[in-house]
């Protein structure tokens, strides 16, 4: 592993950085965090194989670490104090509510659809970097994409009205006013 292999990788650890962790310092911390263990161990990288890979294997695991030795937080539903949040429509308001709603996913289905969409890896590279099954990866993105969906599909309305009931935003039961569901690209 030579510095600049290392440099090319940052733009891509920064951004999966940022969204595992929501805010902007504590991910520069985490991409800080992993170059320094991949600094101390890069005897353990075999030459030849994936660095990228690797890379995001060190971060996860180290995200992983981080939050395990956090005290738990209390959780806050940002739907429950929308009405007391003062804010402007804007055009940055679909990629707050995006960035929410990423945020409101379990951290297992984020960490799969963030490495498969927004990343552009393979099933079977984010299987090694997670340590998971193949079809565990299938089964969290998919998971993790209807759940997206049914949030994304909410936060809209949640400004102009109550969220409709959950069945009508099922994936299984067709979109809310017969219009298909769109997922946004990431990227």
């Amino acid at each position: 592993m030579n510095r600049t292999q290392a440099v090319e990788q940052l733009p891509a650890l920064r951004r999966y950085a940022r969204v595992l962790t929501g805010d902007a310092w504590a991910a520069d911390d985490l991409v800080q965090d992993t170059l320094e263990r991949a600094c101390s161990k890069w005897l353990l990288w075999r030459t030849g194989s994936d660095l990228r890979a690797w890379l995001f294997t060190l971060m996860h695991n180290l995200y992983l670490n981080q939050l395990r030795t956090q005290p738990p937080q209390p959780h806050l539903d940002l739907d429950d104090l929308h009405d007391s949040l003062q804010g402007s429509a804007g055009m940055g308001d679909d990629a707050l509510d995006l960035e929410r709603c990423l945020q409101r996913l379990p951290p297992e289905q984020r960490a799969v659809l963030l490495l498969v969409t927004l990343e552009d890896m393979d099933y079977g590279d984010t299987a090694r970097i997670l340590g998971i099954p193949v079809g565990t990866v299938m089964s969290r993105l998919s998971r993790a994409r209807s759940r997206l969906r049914l949030l994304m599909e909410r936060a809209p309305a949640a400004s102009a009205a109550p969220a409709p009931a959950a069945t009508e935003n099922h994936p299984d039961h067709g979109a809310s006013a017969g219009q298909p569901t769109t997922l946004r690209r990431l990227k």
